[in-house]
């Protein structure tokens, strides 16, 4: 029986599976396509899987994908959870055992590392303060080298906008470890897609901070979800943690 897994979990939060070796249905939870998710019992963690067939890959979709983020949120309200890439399937309970085994001291090493964390995402659209890449004029010569400086400084431009936003932003909320991507929108404005690991103890104040800084940060749409399993931070290092906190 092929498995379709969502999850890494801590087996000791599932008191079911105190005496048993063999998967167990996960009570009120069900997987992609309605299937019964299971907690397949691997040392000291449980992978929580649902059955999988050729077919069902087939059907693999944006509503299966959200079906996947569902589970693990679900999850995520018992244990500590180190989620899954969507689509992410195993051959046979030999194969989840096999990789389990070979990779637990670091599935272990994150589920210490993140026991206790939720993530918050947000959202920021700024005004670009260079917009506009016009036509650059193709003519060989000095004109074609201004327009190429002219670019390379409005990057820069932004760069240091988005740089010195994002600074703020981490002063204000002060997050154990963020990852922070920036694009240039169609509309000219630059988004700025947060992701901040906090402890769950937190998070009341986080979203207190957040209604702060929508009245400080006026010339910014801000937008805030959470709180996350904390999908951006499953694969970082303990070393990388501490260099971005």
């Amino acid at each position: 029986m092929a498995w379709y897994a969502y999850c890494i979990a801590e087996r000791q939060s599932f008191p079911e599976l105190c005496r048993h070796r063999r998967p167990m249905p996960l009570t009120g939870v069900s997987g992609l396509f309605g299937n019964q998710a299971f907690l397949f019992p691997a040392s000291d963690l449980a992978v929580i899987v649902s059955e999988h067939s050729n077919e069902d890959h087939e059907r693999l979709d944006q509503q299966a994908a959200k079906d996947h983020a569902r589970v693990i949120a679900d999850c995520f309200k018992l244990s500590t959870v180190l989620p899954f890439r969507f689509g992410t399937t195993f051959q046979d309970d030999d194969a989840l055992r096999r990789s389990v085994r070979s990779n637990q001291r670091h599935f272990q090493a994150n589920v210490e590392r993140l026991r206790g964390k939720a993530e918050m995402h947000l959202k920021v659209l700024v005004d670009d303060t260079c917009p506009g890449n016009s036509a650059r004029d193709m003519t060989v010569g000095q004109q074609y080298l201004t327009s190429l400086r002219e670019s390379a400084s409005r990057q820069r431009e932004r760069q240091s906008k988005a740089r010195a936003l994002s600074i703020q932003m981490h002063r204000m909320f002060l997050p154990i470890a963020e990852e922070i991507t920036c694009k240039r929108m169609e509309s000219g404005k630059m988004l700025l897609d947060i992701a901040h690991l906090i402890d769950n103890k937190t998070v009341e104040r986080y979203q207190n901070k957040y209604s702060s800084a929508t009245q400080q940060l006026k010339e910014c749409r801000m937008q805030l979800s959470g709180p996350w399993p904390p999908y951006h931070f499953v694969h970082r290092s303990a070393a990388q943690q501490q260099h971005s906190a």
